[in-house]
């Protein structure tokens, strides 16, 4: 499915519930919250968004463990979970979404390569976590993390 038509489902499901949604990036660098903001009339169901690309800001804006970053790393499971969390703890929203990757061309390693992308979504009484790894330069990382954090979105407004 095409971003636009995911975009026009997921604004369609949220006003249904009535929900608003906030996202947390590291990677993407706001790229979510333009996606979502690419849609007129986003402003009835997009509540705002976290650009948190240093560690320091995951924690002072989202509330990121320290212990987490520290144990786990910023591209973790562990660290997305508490972005999604601490997003929704830190606005109005029902729903979230939190990014962290290494889009490249830099800073991978044998554990974590380049194009390593961790996501997740929280909501009421749940969040979940998938990790990917997308191919291609750092626009195509990136462009592919938004497009799974939209649909992922999507998944969980219905």
């Amino acid at each position: 499915m095409k971003r636009v038509e995911i975009l026009h489902q997921l604004a369609e499901a949220l006003l249904q519930r009535q929900w608003s949604v906030a996202c947390a990036e590291s990677c993407t660098g706001g790229g979510i919250a333009a996606a979502l903001t690419d849609i007129a009339g986003s402003s009835a169901w997009f509540d705002r968004g976290f650009v948190t690309y240093s560690n320091d800001a995951k924690r002072s804006m989202l509330g990121v463990a320290a212990r987490t970053l520290l144990a786990h790393g910023a591209v973790s499971r562990e660290t997305v979970m508490e972005m999604a969390r601490g997003a929704l703890h830190h606005s109005k929203a029902d729903l979230s979404v939190a990014v962290s990757g290494i889009a490249g061309p830099g800073g991978g390693s044998a554990e974590k390569p380049v194009g390593t992308v961790w996501l997740a979504w929280a909501g009421p009484g749940f969040v979940e976590a998938l990790g990917e790894h997308f191919d291609g330069d750092r626009a195509a990382v990136r462009s592919a993390a938004v497009d799974a954090a939209l649909a992922g979105l999507l998944r969980h407004a219905r």
